[in-house]
């Protein structure tokens, strides 16, 4: 039906309460469900609270910025929806908010995607509660409240919540007025704590009062802290019978904005009505580059519930502890525009045809190699010596690393290693270098 955002203010008022109990009391026709996202920058409290910590936090909005950046933001988001239905049957899901409000700059630029998202669920059934805390309505996730149908601020009935929250009313008005849908959007959640009554409040602010919540402490902590929300005196109590009348006054509110701001068409004078009858009219020339009418798209019905792998089935008795919890994808996101592919990993090694020329200028050891011009070989032997190879693959060094000199004739080539120089060839002064040019005689 729409997207309702509950946002808080100093002191503790109890948005994520009021979000809480809203989305357990929200009236649901056949085949519609809701959804509440915990979108307060300073982090979520539902799963440490009123979980008790019974599921893991790998699930959630941080998720949905990685997504986002990929273009998986639609397909990624019923990965990371827990069911709170009391029944299993996946009508109330939860997605739950950031761990760490050091998390919250990551999303700077998926608050405005992921609001375009959440309007586009409404003709799949879905409405939407937003959680906003303390400081959601401002900053970079000020479009959630620009954008929302309705922003139900909680304030407590006491002397410090109202003064509290008058300047964070007064700027949030503001901001309504110039960036969002118009003040007429904004509206008070009272939690009855002090003496000051709901008509009092409104006149005092000038804004409807769509709520006033009993200050029951017992049956806020089941929301805050953990409890059995299907016991039949927590459903009962008076906190979620105001919580349904709020849910009630909230779509009220919704229905009577959104016929204020339809378009309506032009009343026409009777007179030009009475002569269309009587009169016929001309037909207007048919354009030469006419385009046929485009139909209309339809909204995809809601599709069923898909349980994960290894789960209970939603037909499932109730257990009777604690709500069926459930985690992973819930439904598919159908009728929207298609996102695109998620870009390909890093493609793989692709093998280059082998060249002759030019080589690499490193050798196997790493060390640098300056190739020759002429024979192509590298200045380095197979065991790191310096020097050019020749054609049979001989190199200034032998296999024992000693030195060889080239022999003139030789045009550039050297031997694999020294001739071998006998004992009746050493000279007498003990022994010389070899010399090519030196005829060796006996004595």
């Amino acid at each position: 039906m729409a997207v309702i955002a509950v946002a808080g203010g100093p002191g503790a008022p109890g948005a994520t309460t009021a979000a809480l109990a809203l989305l357990l009391a929200w009236p649901l026709e056949p085949g519609r469900r809701v959804l509440l996202v915990e979108a307060d920058p300073d982090g979520g409290a539902v799963l440490a609270g009123a979980l008790e910590g019974r599921v893991d936090a790998v699930y959630g909005l941080r998720n949905l910025a990685v997504a986002d950046r990929r273009g998986l933001l639609a397909a990624t988001i019923w990965e990371q929806l827990i069911d709170l239905s009391p029944e299993g049957t996946a009508e109330r899901l939860l997605l739950p908010g950031l761990t760490d409000p050091t998390q919250a700059p990551g999303l700077a630029y998926t608050w405005e995607p992921l609001v375009d998202l959440l309007h586009g669920l409404e003709p799949q059934g879905y409405d939407v509660i937003v959680d906003l805390g303390r400081s959601g309505a401002t900053g970079v996730s000020a479009v959630l409240a620009r954008r929302a149908d309705v922003v139900a601020v909680t304030v407590r009935t006491t002397l410090r919540g109202l003064s509290s929250a008058r300047p964070r009313l007064s700027a949030l008005a503001e901001d309504l007025a110039t960036a969002g849908t118009g003040v007429d959007a904004l509206g008070l959640l009272l939690v009855a704590e002090g003496p000051y009554s709901g008509p009092e409040v409104s006149r005092e602010f000038g804004l409807p009062v769509l709520g006033l919540l009993p200050h029951a402490t017992r049956t806020a902590r089941v929301l805050s802290d953990g409890g059995d929300i299907t016991d039949r005196r927590f459903i009962r109590s008076e906190l979620m019978r105001t919580a349904r009348s709020a849910a009630d006054e909230v779509q009220l509110l919704v229905r009577r904005r959104r016929q204020r701001l339809a378009p309506t068409a032009a009343p026409v004078p009777a007179q030009l009505t009475a002569a269309a009858r009587t009169e016929p009219q001309p037909q207007p020339p048919t354009a030469v580059h006419a385009q046929p009418p485009v139909p209309t798209p339809q909204a995809a019905a809601p599709t069923a519930y898909r349980p994960v792998e290894g789960e209970q089935p939603s037909y499932s008795p109730p257990q009777p502890v604690g709500p069926v919890i459930t985690t992973g994808p819930v439904a598919p996101l159908a009728g929207l525009a298609p996102q695109p592919a998620a870009p390909a990993p890093f493609p793989g090694h692709v093998q280059q045809p082998q060249q002759s020329q030019p080589q690499s200028p490193y050798g196997p050891q790493g060390g640098y190699v300056a190739y020759d011009q002429q024979t192509g070989f590298s200045p380095y032997d197979q065991q790191g010596g310096f020097g050019p190879y020749d054609q049979q693959g001989g190199a200034p060094y032998d296999q024992q690393g000693a030195y060889v000199r080239p022999e003139p004739e030789d045009d550039g080539r050297y031997p694999l290693q020294q001739p071998a120089v006998t004992p009746d060839q050493a000279h007498p002064n003990g022994p010389q270098p070899y010399n090519p040019g030196e005829v060796l005689r006996a004595r």
